[in-house]
């Protein structure tokens, strides 16, 4: 498992007084008003810095940091990615996971057959989709919906599913 988790993206600087422009990459932006502590990802090391003010323009979030007074200072991190330790993590609700700790499950059918392993989770409006990397090389999408996908056991590092028919003839 990961120990930091990515939840945006400095985008630009926001006016003159160190404030950032986050693209938020959580399912849900109004994590960042219970936020009190993150990291910036730096070229060589990692800033940990602390949350003082979160504003929202538009779909991004707009951050003041205690550790910066002025846009010359902040400005060398745009670009970068913004992480929370796992502590700082929301919760998952149950049957929720953290797309990092999806990547690299075996993924099994409900009859036993092993079909690869998860190597993605697309994000779609309707419902996510994971494409597993079959045994031969073979990419498949499995909708993440509950006809489908029957258990995630993260203690096995594995997902049992349910092919519907005419599945695999789509892939």
């Amino acid at each position: 498992m990961e120990d930091l988790l990515r939840v945006g993206v400095i985008t630009s600087t926001h006016g003159i007084r160190g404030e950032v422009k986050v693209f938020p990459t959580t399912d849900d932006p109004q994590r960042f008003k219970k936020l009190k502590k993150c990291i910036i990802t730096g070229k060589r090391e990692n800033i940990e810095v602390e949350v003082s003010s979160v504003k929202f323009f538009k779909q991004y979030v707009i951050l003041k940091f205690k550790e910066f007074d002025n846009i010359n200072d902040i400005e060398q991190y745009v670009k970068r990615d913004l992480m929370v330790t796992r502590e700082n993590a929301v919760e998952c609700a149950p049957g929720e996971y953290f797309i990092c700790d999806l990547i690299g499950l075996e993924v099994i059918t409900d009859e036993g057959e092993v079909i690869g392993k998860l190597t993605d989770v697309l994000e779609t409006g309707a419902n996510n989709v994971y494409e597993v990397t079959g045994q031969n090389g073979k990419t498949i999408l499995i909708p993440v919906i509950e006809q489908c996908i029957l258990e995630h056991d993260m203690e096995k590092r594995m997902v049992k599913v349910h092919l519907l028919p005419g599945l695999l003839d789509i892939n």
